[in-house]
């Protein structure tokens, strides 16, 4: 399974280098907690941060949702753009701790194992307030345990639920739990994800 997002715990030329000397870094596969999650809700537009190769994207044009895919790689981004070219998909090359946001009132936002770090907390706001009215939030992060299998220490990115502390009024929590991958991942490492869904009012 993908485990494809990922922000800036490196520069964008050490993951452009990564994907350079690979093929494909991560499976063609959507991740589990999208389709578990957004299958059932109407299709409409959606922001997928850190986007990689571009298997959450795809798997939700396919479904009839307007997509903008975001990555820090430009390599990332142009293999997914030529994997699929289809007007549905927006491929961009940027990097959200940094950039703006490429627009706003989406229907859903989706960070799949996307860090933050914890002193980021601006970056989690403007994530957060570009999901519109009636729009869904969904952060899926690595259990500690998966995290610090990957050397890094959890502690220092912000976790769903720390995302979930930050909604305030006018949110409502649909999922908040710790379940298992289906498929492990990472090496075998990675056997457990942290999912938050949540619903902004309409």
């Amino acid at each position: 399974m993908s485990e494809h997002a990922h922000g800036d715990m490196d520069g964008a030329a050490e993951w452009d280098q990564r994907y350079s000397n690979a093929d494909r870094l991560w499976t063609a596969d959507v991740n589990p907690a999208l389709v578990a999650e957004i299958s059932e809700v109407t299709p409409s537009t959606a922001l997928d941060v850190g986007s990689g190769e571009g298997a959450d994207a795809r798997w939700l044009a396919d479904r009839g949702w307007r997509v903008i895919a975001v990555d820090i790689s430009q390599v990332a981004i142009d293999r997914a753009r030529e994997t699929d070219p289809r007007e549905a998909t927006t491929w961009l090359r940027a990097d959200l701790t940094v950039d703006e946001i490429p627009g706003r009132d989406f229907g859903l936002v989706s960070l799949q194992y996307f860090p933050v770090a914890r002193a980021d907390e601006a970056t989690v706001r403007r994530i957060i307030d570009a999901v519109g009215p009636g729009g869904r939030l969904l952060v899926v992060a690595h259990e500690a345990e998966g995290i610090r299998a990957h050397g890094r220490n959890p502690d220092d990115y912000f976790q769903p639920a720390d995302f979930a502390a930050l909604l305030g009024e006018g949110w409502t929590v649909v999922t908040d739990e710790t379940r298992e991958r289906g498929v492990a991942a990472g090496g075998g490492a990675h056997t457990h994800d942290v999912v938050l869904h949540a619903r902004r009012d309409a």
